[in-house]
């Protein structure tokens, strides 16, 4: 076997289904999973229609860089969503099963570990557990920077030492943030081009969440996006984006990757080999969403419903809760382990959240996790609303 796969640790929800173990949930409560990031808001009827209407599809073998109408879809998207130049689909953008097995394909792709020193995989802390599992599993190394109430939950390149940059290869970044919900801004993504043309790093941007914010007239900037309006090629930047979150279908499996030519055009050979392409009668569903903007309007409207709802009422109880710049994530400091609050909601109130720690690791002498908990928004407005209620009705005993 591998032997990296042996430096592969628990993921955060078989941690939590192990930190539960032994519990009974109150019975009295209809239980409320505020856990997990899978968005339960009802899947468009256009998205719907369009899979069932081209099942036929089935029939043939997919394309590794799918029909060229999918890519001129998200091509379309992109130059709407980000102000950004038509790139060219055939060698700048790539269909892929959803963010999640695209990151950690990639990682495979880009790195190079025949060299006489092992090559660094830099993330921030907290962190999509992908991001660590990628690295390890191409041989890397990987090097994780605190996101902290202290750097306001924006990675600090700049107080990485040059030996370790040296190293670096891949740097994941993930705006808006999970768990934070923070957005990077035009400084920071200069910082980070300004450090990539130094050191030669790749940049992996993982925007799954930067459809889900609060004000329509200030959309998260992206990758793309910012490295256009600084003037910049997109030289050595992928980003990654998502319909789950969007348009309501993590079933689907359906994003892309688009950025640097050369870079993907090299990891759509790795895919060819892998053998991931895209569903026939998905392709033709993500053509119908990534076309749409009225749904994910709707969709937004629903959070921000939600997220007015609650986070006012939360802060009864956790003072420091504050509403974050977009995604669909509460990122609470309970001033409290984390996972006893975790608990305690479980079990007393049938209510299960993430504790922060799970979503991170001991980096420079500190878990950036401890004492916060995740809530994903994700449940009904009722439910959401319920559930609420029922910690601060608890808590304020």
């Amino acid at each position: 076997m591998n032997p990296h796969l042996n430096l592969l640790q628990p993921y955060p929800f078989q941690r939590l289904r192990d930190l539960f173990q032994g519990l009974t949930p109150n019975p009295e409560y209809c239980h409320v999973n505020l856990s997990i990031g899978e968005p339960k808001h009802t899947t468009p009827a256009i998205i719907s229609e369009a899979l069932a209407n081209n099942l036929s599809g089935l029939a043939s073998y997919p394309t590794t860089i799918g029909v060229a109408a999918l890519r001129e879809a998200i091509n379309q998207w992109l130059q709407r969503r980000y102000q950004i130049p038509a790139l060219n689909i055939d060698k700048a953008i790539l269909p892929v099963n959803g963010s999640r097995e695209a990151l950690f394909a990639f990682a495979q792709a880009v790195i190079d570990n025949t060299g006489s020193q092992v090559p660094v995989v830099i993330s921030p802390n907290p962190f999509y557990q992908i991001y660590e599992g990628a690295a390890f599993l191409a041989g890397a190394q990987p090097y994780f920077i605190n996101t902290t109430l202290e750097n306001d939950f924006v990675m600090d390149l700049t107080q990485v030492p040059s030996e370790v940059l040296k190293r670096t290869q891949l740097v994941f970044v993930c705006s808006p943030g999970n768990p934070s919900g923070k957005v990077m801004n035009i400084a920071a993504w200069k910082t980070l081009f300004e450090l990539s043309d130094q050191y030669g790093f790749v940049i992996a941007s993982d925007e799954c969440y930067s459809e889900i914010y609060f004000d329509e007239a200030q959309p998260p900037v992206g990758a793309l996006q910012a490295a256009h309006q600084l003037g910049r090629e997109f030289k050595r930047i992928v980003m990654f984006s998502s319909l789950s979150k969007r348009s309501n279908v993590p079933g689907m499996r359906s994003g892309f990757v688009a950025g640097d030519e050369e870079i993907v055009e090299k990891f759509a050979l790795y895919r060819t080999y892998h053998g991931c392409a895209m569903n026939p009668a998905v392709q033709a569903a993500s053509i119908v969403a990534w076309n749409d903007e009225a749904h994910v309007q709707h969709n937004r409207a629903l959070y921000r419903e939600k997220f007015a709802a609650v986070t006012p009422r939360l802060q009864t109880v956790w003072p420091q809760t504050q509403l974050p710049d977009a995604a669909f994530y509460l990122w609470i400091n309970t001033e409290q382990d984390d996972t006893a609050v975790a608990k305690q909601l479980y079990q007393d109130l049938n209510i299960t959240v993430l504790p922060g720690s799970f979503l991170a690791r001991e980096a420079h002498g500190v878990n950036p996790g401890r004492g916060f908990i995740r809530m994903a928004l994700v449940a009904s407005n009722a439910e959401t609303i319920a559930a609420t209620q029922r910690i601060c009705e608890h808590l304020r005993i």
